[in-house]
């Protein structure tokens, strides 16, 4: 009976998870929180005598590996750390409407677990890193970066290995230079686009027309010049195209080959030429009223004639 209780004992043992996370896993998560100048109260949780598992914020699968790092508006001040990269079972990292301060780290965006990385609404600073062209392809598929201080150019390289990537949000910082084009040559399920209110300069890239499966494009309020590329009106995807304040010229003869457009806006631009009578092919756009605002709009704008 003793050793049928032992063998017992060894199976249940053997079958069950791991009753806490790792301590390398622990390590890492208190490193973020040794690093930051206010914590939001997270020390309540995070200690180093209990499972991670049952932090605030934290989320483990049932191998006991944390999935998700979700720490929105907890009123965290300091730098991102990058041991988080050493989550290796890392999917969703939130930590927007925070103040944290500093880079984004590159161990974050080249991790080859994370799907959901939302930093928007902090005060990070500097550019974002260039990863190497050799490395193998990303799993990230939403990357919002919007409201912070990032500045510099968007690295090429760094969008060819987000194979996977479905949604990019970099609106409303610093960024300068063109318009990145990459990720529609390099992701084939590429479908938000969202530059707004940022420095870029330049034409729009015919690149876009790569971006077959574009569903929103949004680039207002930069220093666009130049007129609306053709392949631009090939994006029979494009849902919402969003190009207001910058200093595009030209016609808008193309329009109505964006079949699926619900939401318009070109405002405060240097358009010129009549308003085609082809734009009232556009149904959705109709159904939704964006179609008499925009044709309204146009004819108290003396730019466009």
């Amino acid at each position: 009976m003793a050793s049928f209780s032992l063998a017992l004992v060894l199976l249940v043992y053997l079958v069950s998870p791991t009753s806490s996370c790792t301590e390398q896993e622990k390590s890492s998560l208190l490193q973020l929180l040794a690093g930051l100048s206010r914590d939001g109260g997270l020390t309540a949780s995070w200690r180093h005598d209990t499972d991670c598992c049952t932090w605030e914020g934290i989320t483990c699968n049932q191998d006991r590996k944390v999935t998700d790092v979700l720490l929105a508006s907890r009123g965290l001040e300091g730098p991102i750390s990058p041991l988080l990269g050493n989550l290796t079972g890392l999917l969703r990292l939130n930590l927007s409407r925070n103040s944290l301060s500093g880079g984004l780290p590159l161990e974050l965006v080249s991790s080859s677990s994370i799907l959901v990385l939302d930093v928007s609404f902090n005060r990070l600073t500097g550019g974002l890193g260039e990863l190497t062209s050799s490395i193998p392809a990303r799993p990230l598929q939403v990357l919002n970066i919007s409201s912070n201080l990032f500045t510099g150019r968007f690295p090429s390289t760094t969008w060819e290995a987000m194979k996977s990537l479905v949604v990019l949000n970099a609106s409303s910082n610093r960024f300068t230079g063109q318009m990145p084009t990459t990720p529609c040559v390099s992701t084939p399920s590429f479908a938000v686009l969202e530059l707004s209110f940022n420095q870029l300069s330049g034409n729009i890239p015919p690149g876009l027309s790569n971006c077959s499966a574009l569903k929103l494009l949004g680039a207002g309020y930069n220093n666009l010049s130049g007129t609306l590329p053709d392949e631009l009106f090939k994006g029979t995807s494009l849902e919402h195209l969003s190009l207001p304040n910058n200093r595009l010229e030209g016609a808008l003869d193309g329009i109505s080959k964006l079949t699926n457009l619900v939401t318009l806006d070109l405002g405060g631009n240097e358009l010129s030429g009549n308003i085609p009578e082809s734009i009232g092919d556009l149904k959705r756009l109709e159904e939704q009223g964006q179609l008499r605002k925009f044709v309204q709009s146009k004819k108290t704008r003396s730019s466009f004639q």
